[in-house]
């Protein structure tokens, strides 16, 4: 490890920020060190608004790209190297407006229907059903299940945030059958080489997004979704059913109940009953 990276992962651990952010940050600086061919401190405030513009015409990256390499070199600057970051004020991209992509239940049923291998049917299965971030359902440890009061508690989600989250009775089950196939001592769904359980960690999240892709294919379901539609998907039904955006928030573990209420848009019962009152208004033209 260079004397820069020590210093800016000290200044990372003590201003509190998650391991998954700090990792983001470094990697950022990393970045733009190899587009140089230089150290990061050599660098001037001329270059790094050349690759800043390079970023934003040549790699066209999304809002929130742009936004974790603006954070995390702007962290450098100003805490690893204690420099004036004003020359350096720019503009984010303007936040998108686009609505998530929702999926009914019967085409969650399909697409997991689809899914050919147990294991990372499960783990859709448990994102689906608990509403959880992909690299939530990935990383769930055994501790974590609460199989008294049928909850299971995330540790240090988005936000460095604990919650709990209920667990359905037929998840459990399936939870339970699926440690069987392994009897790992820490997670639920273990990582594998050669088709051999490691103890190394925890499955790869990019392993499971692969089963999600052909999953998705072959349930014939058109829409563009990914993995996260299946956490998108879970609020929305929950809405349906008749719980209040209070308690989603917090199912979802969501800062702000404005993130929570986009989801007021999405619910179909929603929008028949809107439609119908519209019909009526319409009538008479």
């Amino acid at each position: 490890m260079t004397e820069l990276r020590r210093r800016m992962t000290e200044e990372i651990q003590l201003r509190g920020l998650s391991p998954k952010t700090g990792r983001s940050y470094v990697d950022e600086v990393g970045r733009l060190a190899r587009y140089y061919n230089m150290s990061p401190d050599k660098i001037t405030y001329d270059q790094v608004r050349e690759y800043f513009l390079y970023l934003l015409n040549d790699r066209k990256l999304s809002r929130s790209s742009m936004t974790v390499a603006l954070c995390g070199i702007k962290f450098f600057y100003e805490k690893t190297l204690r420099r004036d970051w004003t020359p350096m004020t720019f503009v984010r991209p303007g936040r998108s407006k686009k609505l998530p992509v929702v999926l009914s239940r019967e085409e969650v049923r399909r697409i997991l229907s689809s899914v050919r291998i147990d294991r990372y049917r499960s783990v859709l299965k448990l994102i689906y059903a608990c509403g959880l971030r992909l690299n939530e359902g990935v990383c769930l440890q055994v501790s974590q299940i609460d199989g008294e009061r049928n909850f299971i508690i995330i540790r240090k989600g988005k936000g460095d945030k604990d919650r709990y989250v209920p667990l359905p009775e037929s998840i459990l089950v399936m939870l339970r059958n699926h440690w069987r196939t392994h009897r790992n001592r820490v997670w639920l769904f273990p990582s594998s080489k050669k088709g051999k359980i490691s103890e190394d960690g925890p499955v790869v999240e990019t392993t499971v997004q692969k089963a999600f892709k052909p999953a998705l294919k072959e349930s014939r379901v058109r829409k563009k979704a990914t993995v996260h539609s299946l956490r998108h998907s879970y609020a929305t039904h929950l809405l349906e059913a008749g719980f209040n955006l209070r308690q989603i928030q917090e199912y979802l573990g969501h800062r702000s109940p404005k993130t929570t209420a986009v989801y007021t848009h999405l619910t179909e019962e929603g929008n028949r009953q809107a439609v119908k009152r519209i019909d009526d208004l319409m009538r008479d033209l």
